[in-house]
Parts: C-alpha cells; sequence; structure tokens
C-alpha cells in the first residue's frame, strides 16, 4: 500500500497506523521534543515494510554525530535495501549510506538535491540543514531553506519547523532583523519548536545584548525545556547571557541544574558542558569537581575520532580534569582520522587537531605555543563546524592566552578587537584594561 504523508509525498508500502505513526516521529523530530527514535521504533514494529521508516531511524542516529551509532544506523539501511522505495525515498536511504561513510559533503549535496525535487520534504530539510551545520557552513543553513520556501505556506503541516530553521540561517548570515522576526513567527505557532527557540537566542547572543536575551529565554522556559531533546542547548545559552553578565554563581546554577550536572552522556549535551566550564576557566572561576564528573563521561569517546568538533570539546574536558591517558587516546584517535579517507579528515587536519593540540598547550601553561596554534586557526574555525557563537570559545581562549603569553601587540590588538565588537561588555572592557597593563619585555 502506498499512502500519502502530509505534505504530498508518496509513502511506499504504508498503512495507515504505521504512517500515522512515522508522522508522530517525524513531528517529534521537527519539534526536537519528545523521543523520535523511540516512535519511529514502534513505527517499524508496526509495518517493517516501509522503507522511511528505516531511513528515519537512520538518520536520527546519525545526526547525535556519536561512533557508537554507526552500526545500528548502517542496519536500518539494510533493512530497507530490498524494499520498493521511490526515488524520493532511494535518494534519503543513498545519503544516509553516504554519511554513515563519513561522507558528510557528499551525504548534505544529496539532501540539497532532494530538496530541490521535493521542497516539502521535511525530514529532507530538517537533515540537511543539520549536516550544513555539522559543517560550519553558513550560506547553506540559510540558502537550503530559502529555496523551499515559495512551496510552503502556513495551510502545510511543518510550516513553523521551516520558518525556525530558516531564522537560524538567517543569524547565522548576520541577518539579524529577518532572523528574529522568522524565528519568533516560528514559536507562535508552534511554542514548542525548539529550533525556534534557539534561532532567536543565537540572534540575542550575536547582538550582545544578554539582557534581551534572558527576557527571551528565562520567563519562558516550561515552554521551550518542556520534553525538548535541544532544552540543554537552551539552557546553555540562558547560562550564557548570565556570563556576560557576570552573573557566574548562576551560571554555576543552571550548569549544575541544566547543563553538566544532568549526567546526561550524550554528546551534544557533554559539548555545552565543556564549553560552558572553559568559559569559567578562562574567568578564573573555580568550578569544583566539575571537571572530573564530565571528563569520565567523556572517556567512552575519546577513541571515536569521529568528529572533531567533539574531538575539541572532549579534549577540554580531559584537559581540565588532568587525564593524560585519555589526551593521548584521543590525540591517537585524531591521528588515525586524519589518515582516513573520510571528511572528518579534513576537518580533524584543518582545525580540529590544532584546536586540540592548542588546548593541552594551554592547560599545561604554554600559552606562546596556544596562541601559535589558535591564530592558525581561528579563521578557518567554521571548517569543522559549530556555530558562531560556539566558536567564539576558541577567539575567548586566543585572547587569554596573548595575555597570559605576555604578547603585549597582540594581546592590546585582540582586546581591541573584541572591545569593538562589545563595547557594552564587562568582560571585554576588562580584557582590555588587563591588554593596556602589559608591558613589553
Amino acid at each position: 500500500m502506498n499512502l500519502i504523508d502530509p505534505q504530498g509525498h508518496r509513502v511506499s508500502n504504508a498503512t495507515p497506523p504505521s504512517l500515522d505513526t512515522y508522522e508522530r516521529a517525524a513531528r517529534e523530530l521537527l519539534c526536537m521534543v519528545g523521543d523520535p527514535l523511540a516512535t519511529i521504533e514502534q513505527a517499524i514494529a508496526i509495518n517493517p515494510e516501509m522503507p522511511m521508516a528505516h531511513a528515519f531511524k537512520a538518520w536520527v542516529l546519525l545526526l547525535g554525530t556519536e561512533a557508537p551509532a554507526l552500526p545500528a544506523a548502517r542496519a536500518a539501511l539494510d533493512a530497507a535495501a530490498d524494499l520498493p522505495a521511490d526515488e524520493r525515498e532511494q535518494r534519503h536511504l543513498a545519503a544516509a549510506r553516504a554519511l554513515c561513510d563519513g561522507r558528510w559533503r557528499e551525504a548534505a549535496l544529496q539532501l540539497e538535491d532532494l530538496s530541490l525535487r521535493h521542497p516539502r520534504d521535511t525530514l529532507a530539510l530538517q537533515v540537511g540543514h543539520q549536516l550544513d551545520f555539522f559543517r560550519g557552513d553558513s550560506r547553506m543553513l540559510r540558502d537550503r531553506i530559502a529555496r523551499a520556501l515559495p512551496d510552503w505556506d502556513a495551510a502545510v503541516p511543518g510550516w513553523p519547523a521551516v520558518l525556525g530553521m530558516h531564522a537560524f540561517g538567517l543569524e547565522e548570515c548576520g541577518q539579524y532583523v529577518d532572523a528574529e522576526r522568522q524565528g519568533r513567527r516560528c514559536v507562535e505557532l508552534e511554542p514548542h519548536d525548539s529550533w525556534g527557540w534557539h534561532a532567536v537566542a543565537h540572534v540575542h547572543e550575536m547582538r550582545h545584548d544578554p539582557r534581551a536575551g534572558i527576557a527571551w529565554l528565562q520567563t519562558t522556559s516550561d515552554t521551550w525545556a518542556d520534553g525538548s531533546f535541544l532544552a540543554t542547548h537552551n539552557w546553555w545559552h540562558l547560562a550564557l547571557f548570565h556570563l556576560e553578565l557576570d552573573d557566574h554563581a548562576e551560571v554555576l546554577r543552571l550548569y549544575d541544574r541544566s547543563i553538566g550536572g544532568t549526567g546526561s552522556g550524550v554528546v551534544l549535551d557533554l559539548i555545552d558542558a565543556s564549553a560552558m566550564l572553559w568559559r569559567l576557566n578562562l574567568r578564573g572561576v573555580d568550578v569544583g569537581r566539575r571537571w572530573q564528573a564530565l571528563a569520565e563521561r567523556w572517556v567512552p569517546h575519546a577513541a571515536s575520532g569521529h568528529y572533531a568538533f567533539n574531538d575539541l570539546h572532549a579534549m577540554l574536558a580531559f584537559t581540565g580534569a588532568g587525564m593524560k591517558a585519555a589526551q593521548r587516546q584521543l590525540l591517537d584517535a585524531q591521528q588515525s582520522a586524519m589518515a582516513s579517507d573520510g571528511d572528518n579528515a579534513s576537518f580533524t587536519r584543518d582545525v580540529g587537531h590544532p584546536a586540540v593540540l592548542a588546548v593541552q598547550a594551554f592547560a599545561e601553561g604554554d600559552h606562546a605555543r596556544a596562541t601559535r596554534l589558535l591564530r592558525g586557526i581561528r579563521s578557518q574555525a567554521h571548517r569543522f563546524g559549530g556555530s558562531h557563537a560556539q566558536r567564539d570559545l576558541i577567539d575567548l581562549m586566543l585572547v587569554e592566552a596573548a595575555l597570559r603569553s605576555g604578547d603585549v601587540a597582540l594581546a592590546r590588538g585582540l582586546a581591541h578587537e573584541r572591545l569593538a565588537q562589545r563595547p557594552r561588555s564587562a568582560w571585554s572592557q576588562r580584557l582590555g584594561q588587563r591588554a593596556q597593563a602589559l608591558r613589553p619585555t
């Protein structure tokens, strides 16, 4: 039986119960709430002959950027390999297979072509959007969605999520007015769309307006955090706003309650925890034994060499906790990654490996070496993924390394640069004061 989904696509071998369950999983993924993996497993149990259910399962597993999920993703694709599938479904399966094999760029390009032919395919749009994010491709974050917009309107199920994705792409391209407008429209139509809340939070971060960011997230947390698996990241954004206001006690409270203290072993959550503790470390804030607890949860991923952006954040934790063996294991895994033929070889070679070496040098007090390494990558750091807000950690570490190494000219230049970007920031002002107080040796 071939039924039609709410966006008008044929779904091969679907039955009414399996398609209904598939659509529930799709809505959960679009809003980033619930457990779309568990829901799609239910759809497969109802009807294992539906190829799109297996493709969906593979995509959900792959979007976590965790190497241990790869065998299960491949098994899902193998389960669909001999099932009747139309051209759209075959493109999903081929793109997911490319990502399983480490061909991130090819997977993103295949989904780009799929969306050009089927602009209302929400799964293709959402997964492609996430792959653009993982590859740091700001332009495609915006334009992949912009190309599809003429085929969408409020009558098509999934419209709020498309607005939310477009909002984030606009923000990453510096179009903050349009980004905020689209993001607000998204959450007005669908208050539980986590990505829409996230997009507007990014706008406030990039405008350097922490009070507006707090107003956006703090009083509305009962809505955006309700059942959301992006909640940790949005709590991280709220903590960033409080950090900018020097409210370290509130940052630590948020960390313990909602970011690192939850005990989550999900890599995307671990990234947020590492990034927040390192920012506190750069400010000289005592975080107690939080590094140790976090690093233990990173240990299972030390040897994966799967995604360079993850490696950076694992190294932050390993150096914070003083775990030398885990640091060596991670560096060995990166050597293997750079010798591989997958796209992560270049992610690691161009940015990831110098970044983790810089973190290690910084932690060991070799601030001059950390400065050299960070200067070499900061202008191309987008090549290993993440957002502008996340990659700001590299700039923060660079200015601090220059200050601590006593490089007067560079430290002053970097401090002036940051003050020009964030003139109202108390932290930026203190960096400028410290740089001015340096004396040539």
